[in-house]
């Protein structure tokens, strides 16, 4: 197998976050594989200064998730679960979410959203206003 077809542990812990919390990141494989290499190469370089494997692979996960801690998708998807789980099959819950990424975009954009917002106090704010924005558009457009 060619070096360039190998794909790193990290591409795939990345790849894996990707698919579940940031779908429309998952196909760039371009950065996937940049990110991929650039907390290898700080894995590499932490542990040649004389790091410990735990402190080369924090070094290394910071950089591999670093801007990729708060999810937009999981939010939304976290909403629809808690919310609107009554009115739709299980499966019908994931779609449902993706679907209603574009309908949510406007009420993110209310928000300075960080790594850790997800802690902040404006989280409560933005999960109620997400709420009500995903049951207007159910009122108006139903499930279909």
């Amino acid at each position: 197998m060619a070096a360039e077809n190998k794909i790193s542990y990290y591409s795939l812990r990345l790849k894996e976050l990707l698919n579940t919390s940031f779908p429309k990141l998952s196909g760039n494989n371009d950065f996937i594989d940049k990110r991929g290499r650039i907390a290898a190469k700080s894995y590499n370089d932490a542990f040649m200064a004389g790091n410990t494997i735990e402190q080369c692979n924090e070094i290394a996960q910071y950089i591999l998730f670093e801007g990729l801690h708060f999810s937009k998708f999981d939010t939304v998807f976290q909403v629809v679960c808690n919310e609107f789980d009554t009115l739709m099959a299980d499966e019908e819950l994931l779609p449902f979410a993706l679907k209603m990424m574009p309908v949510c975009k406007a009420v993110f954009a209310g928000y300075k959203l960080s790594d850790d917002f997800a802690d902040s106090p404006e989280f409560d704010l933005l999960y109620t206003e997400l709420v009500g924005t995903i049951q207007i558009w159910i009122e108006e457009n139903g499930l279909q």
